[in-house]
Order: C-alpha cells, then structure tokens, then sequence
C-alpha cells in the first residue's frame, strides 16, 4: 500500500494535526528550524544557521496527550522517533508516522508475549505488512500496554 508522502517536517507536522484532531487528542508542537537548532547537527560550525547546500533544516517536537501518551520528533532527514508510553521506536520513515499513529490510536498496536525465550514486544501493524516491533522491558509494561497483551 503507497502511503501519502510526506516532503517536509511541516507536513508530517499538518499530518499529525490531522489525525490529533481525528482522534480529539491535545497536541504541542515545538519547531527547532536551522542547523544551530535541530538536534542532528552537532558538527555545524559557530553561528551556521544554513545547510551546506543553502537550505534551512526543520526540525519538530511533537506531544500528543491522551492515552496511550505519545511523543514524535520529526527530523529533516526524512525519519521521526516515536515514543509509545515510554517504548521508543527510532528511524521510522517520515511517511509512515500517520499510519503508525493510526495503528495506535485505532486500537491495532498490541503486546506480544513469547515464554521462550522470554520476552514482550509492543507490535505497531502498519498497512501492506510493515510492522514495527520494539522489546520491552521487564516490570516496565505500564497499564496501557497491559491491556493490549494478545
């Protein structure tokens, strides 16, 4: 399945707007713009605002409140970080944050229980078979989750 892609930070941000107000979730965006700003580009010389190639990175912190909580910080470099009730999932493509947000919000998202070897993973089901799988922790599985265990 082609999702919807997502050029900018801005509109992965408009996206998340979107589906916050689908779901009647509260949202805080923070906006980092320039190499001196986003998180990524440590190597910047003193007071470098521009890329090497003239261009003005746009980083963005996203909240969403309601449950589960969810964080997203969305790079210029094409991937977000999203962070799931304290499961934090890196390097997830730009493009698929709705969907993931979706699987999430929709009730899709799930714990994974195995007894051997031992182990729980919080699954995020995305359309056209992409699932992304994080470990987690044991004693860390909070009541949101808990109530997702298949």
């Amino acid at each position: 399945m082609r999702r919807p892609h997502l050029p900018t930070t801005e509109s992965a941000v408009t996206a998340i707007r979107e589906i916050a107000a689908e779901y009647h979730l509260e949202i805080t965006v923070t906006d980092d713009i320039g190499v001196d700003r986003t998180s990524r580009r440590t190597s910047a010389g003193a007071f470098t605002v521009l890329d090497a190639d003239g261009s003005l990175p746009h980083e963005a912190f996203v909240e969403l409140g309601g449950a589960p909580p969810v964080t997203i910080q969305v790079f210029p470099e094409d991937d977000a970080r999203i962070t799931v009730d304290g499961v934090e999932f890196a390097d997830v493509p730009r493009d698929a944050v709705p969907a993931f947000l979706r699987s999430v919000y929709g009730g899709l998202a799930h714990v994974k229980e195995r007894f051997f070897p031992p182990g729980q993973w919080l699954v995020v089901p995305l359309p056209g078979d992409e699932t992304y799988k994080e470990l987690l922790f044991r004693g860390a599985l909070g009541p949101w989750p808990a109530g997702r265990i298949r």
